[in-house]
């Protein structure tokens, strides 16, 4: 048996990639000690998958690679770390070679309007003539069709590819083109990631620019797959001001930190309810629920109320260490225009929150080009 140094099992280590993912045990991290005693060796792993048979499958892997050295390998397993993530997305396999940018609109929380934010942002880049994708990942709850008032099935090439449905210049897909919106899903975690990795591998996008996801919230299967089969340019955390609705956005956002995905910035919805009023007071100003309302000349005001408190995006962009790019208000408007499927940024007058959205358009275009 040839003499095996610490350094010469750590390189053969690598070439053992963890059951399902694409990445070896040694750059997951999995392999926390080895010590070599002559003709011994013990390994210490830290796996902390719940399934066995993968756990088998590397220990397997393991002694069938150092056997031949040692008479005595021993491979101690500890489960004390969250489970495996793919760690470098830069490391990943670039699978859709045809797209410039890829950026996810996420948060921890669901409710916090990321499926609007990824529409109206998505049409506004569009509107900037740029070849926009807007892929709606949320498998359990698509927001696609009702938000673009789109219920064609997709059709397919000879290839047996699906070629996405157009709407507003940009190529969209969503699963509730394919399944009906109101069919309910109820998928286990594989199927999950098997129909994410679909919508890359067996969608015939063509050639983008920039393709805007719609994720839905937590950071589970659907998250995991994206960081270890896509390069993803980066992530947009979409939040609501309150601490209940940070709490679940903060783990949504060290999530993609964890997996070495930029977090681009924060976008703070719900950002206070602007009401519009007039007064024939004389007074320059009044007071209401205990704020200063600046009454213009033609008796106009305009009075902002934090329904959900403030500056829960602001603490957020903070603690990431990235820029607050919008604060976007409850609006009438904007709930009108997204059930109708007339997104507020395609209407022929733009408001001020339609503005706000291509304020924060031409942000991530800078930051991304």
């Amino acid at each position: 048996m040839i003499k095996v140094n610490k350094e010469q099992i750590i390189n053969q280590l690598k070439t053992i990639k963890y059951p399902g993912f694409n990445r070896d045990i040694i750059s997951f991290g999995m392999v926390k000690d080895i010590i070599v005693n002559d003709k011994k060796v013990v390994i210490n792993l830290n796996i902390s998958s719940q399934n066995n048979d993968k756990k088998q499958i590397v220990i397997d892997s393991i002694k069938n690679l150092l056997d031949p050295h040692f008479t005595n390998v021993k491979i101690n397993i500890s489960n004390d770390q969250s489970p495996p993530v793919q760690t470098s997305a830069q490391n990943s396999p670039a699978v859709l070679n045809n797209i410039k940018n890829i950026v996810a609109i996420a948060s921890g929380k669901g409710g916090v309007g990321k499926s609007t934010v990824a529409v109206n942002l998505a049409c506004a880049l569009s509107k900037k003539g740029k070849k926009v994708g807007l892929l709606d990942l949320d498998i359990y709850g698509p927001s696609l069709p009702i938000a673009l008032n789109l219920s064609e099935q997709p059709k397919m090439t000879q290839n047996k590819k699906l070629i996405p449905l157009e709407k507003f210049g940009m190529q969209v897909m969503s699963f509730g083109f394919i399944s009906g919106n109101d069919t309910p899903v109820i998928w286990r975690g594989p199927l999950v990631s098997r129909m994410t990795e679909q919508f890359f591998m067996d969608v015939e996008w063509g050639d983008l620019d920039i393709m805007i996801l719609d994720l839905p919230p937590g950071t589970g299967d659907i998250q995991l797959t994206l960081t270890q089969k896509m390069k993803i340019t980066g992530a947009v955390i979409v939040t609501t001001p309150q601490d209940i609705a940070l709490a679940d956005v903060r783990k949504g956002a060290d999530m993609f930190q964890k997996v070495n995905t930029p977090v681009l910035g924060v976008v703070e919805n719900m950002s206070g309810l602007i009401l519009d009023g007039s007064t024939n007071i004389l007074d320059s100003k009044i007071a209401i629920n205990g704020q200063d309302i600046e009454i213009q000349p033609d008796g106009s005001f305009k009075l902002n109320i934090d329904v959900f408190n403030k500056g829960g995006g602001e603490k957020e962009s903070e603690r990431l260490g990235v820029p607050l790019l919008a604060k976007i208000p409850l609006s009438k408007e904007v709930m009108i225009a997204t059930d109708s499927g007339a997104p507020l940024v395609m209407q022929e007058t733009i408001n001020d929150i339609g503005k706000i959205y291509y304020d924060l358009a031409e942000k991530l275009n800078n930051m991304i080009s």
